[in-house]
């Protein structure tokens, strides 16, 4: 009797003890994990800074404005360093109404009978900037996944290599398929998606009689495949007039350098494009967005900072059907997603724009470092605007691209785009395949 009290005091005192040091290191990887995102979060600030620093001068003819002010009756052409800011008279011109002044800030001329203004004004920045010259599409889908693979290469040794590990013991018992879900729950695929996976593959490998470790790999990247097929991940276009592409998220996802790659990939496709300067939040927004356009060769309709980001957006719209353009992509702010006015703010910008064109896309850009993270800011955005879509940015700075399955699996909502990298072309449309494929390469 007495053994049995000091035996249930011994398990007790342990089980105590266990918890403790649980919640010991429960609360240190919490904290190394708030580490790191402040200083992602302080990286990608000093990026941007950069980026705008080591940009090369405007070339000429692309620094002019258009002022849309309510005292012109049709938008007229503001003389670049004129020092009494003298306004000549653009013919052609179209109004574009609105309460503050926009501006277009040119990268390359996108008038109709300007066949120069159809080309990427890339041609001289293309060593700065790392751009790649074009290539055949099967030379360049070979190039893309060597850079796929190469940008997951840090995920792979995370999730890949010690599930290799774990299959080489050939014992596929419940210590096993344990060892795997640590594994997937560690690479961020979440708790009830690992659930899932585990049981997806438990149950081919009964059908298929599998029982070498190579073919038990190939049946994790085949179902992980098939996990992330959701959805339409076509953009989507409005059947006439232009379609407006809003782009959403938190500050220091990468959003404006998305915006600037998503321009690139769609003039390099003959789309004629337009950029809204939307986030007249953010100190420098404004003219980050700007330098991308002019980098890109896309034209950017701006207002003051702290102006109405709807107005800027109405302006970029009436720009659009005036020019022909094809697509708008309209910035917006990113302060905390867990400011309701922010949210409210999106859906006044969808509002205002669908009065003369369509919002075919609400793409929300995740930064793949942060993790769950991401997944929270993800359901708080879907939670106060239709989202159509994610593009997932720095997938080559994280371990855990299981973050991947588990945005797909929670929201519904299919990834668009991923970014490997920092160079303009870099951006590309997301395909489960390629992306398993790499994964478990």
């Amino acid at each position: 009797m007495e053994d049995n009290k000091r035996l249930e005091k011994e398990r007790r005192k342990r089980e105590k003890e266990e918890a403790r040091l649980w919640e010991k290191e429960e609360k240190a990887r919490l904290k190394e994990e708030k580490r790191q995102l402040k200083e992602a979060r302080k990286k990608e600030k000093e990026q941007a800074l950069n980026e705008l620093q080591e940009l090369p001068e405007v070339e000429e003819g692309q620094g002019e404005a258009l002022y849309c002010g309510p005292e012109v009756e049709e938008c007229v052409l503001v003389e670049e360093g004129s020092s009494d800011g003298a306004i000549v008279a653009q013919e052609g011109a179209v109004e574009s109404p609105g309460e503050d002044m926009a501006a277009i800030s040119p990268g390359t001329d996108l008038t109709e009978d300007d066949t120069a203004g159809d080309k990427i004004a890339m041609e001289e920045e293309e060593e700065e900037e790392g751009a790649e010259e074009e290539l055949p599409p099967e030379e360049e889908k070979k190039r893309w996944l060597s850079r796929l693979r190469t940008g997951l290469s840090k995920s792979r040794m995370n999730f890949v290599a010690p599930l290799s590990k774990a299959m080489a013991s050939r014992r596929f018992d419940d210590v096993f398929w344990e060892e795997v879900e640590d594994i997937l729950v560690g690479a961020d695929v979440g708790m009830e998606m690992t659930t899932i996976v585990v049981e997806r593959v438990k149950e081919r490998m009964a059908r298929e009689k599998v029982k070498d470790p190579d073919a038990l790999l190939a049946l994790f990247r085949e179902v992980l495949a098939d996990a992330l097929d959701v959805g339409d991940r076509e953009l989507r276009y409005a059947p006439e007039g232009p379609s407006v592409f809003m782009v959403v998220g938190v500050n220091g996802t990468g959003k404006t350098t998305t915006i600037a790659k998503l321009a690139y990939l769609l003039r390099r496709d003959g789309t004629r494009v337009l950029l809204a300067a939307g986030d007249t939040f953010r100190a420098a927004g404004i003219e980050q967005l700007e330098t991308w356009g002019e980098r890109v060769g896309v034209h950017t309709v701006k207002h003051r900072h702290g102006a109405d980001a709807a107005a800027v957006v109405h302006d970029a719209v009436e720009s659009a059907l005036a020019r022909g353009v094809d697509v708008v992509i309209a910035d917006t702010a990113g302060r905390l997603h867990t400011k309701a006015n922010l949210m409210e703010e999106l859906k006044k910008i969808k509002r205002v724009a669908e009065r003369n064109a369509t919002v075919t896309e609400t793409l929300l850009v995740i930064d793949a470092t942060t993790g769950q993270n991401g997944l929270i800011q993800a359901r708080q955005f879907k939670g106060a605007v239709e989202v159509t879509g994610v593009v997932l940015t720095k997938l080559d700075g994280t371990a855990k691209g299981g973050i991947v399955v588990a945005i797909v699996h929670d929201l519904g909502i299919p990834i668009k785009f991923i970014g490997v990298g920092e160079k303009m072309d870099d951006l590309h449309a997301f395909d489960p395949q390629e992306f398993s494929a790499a994964l478990f390469s």
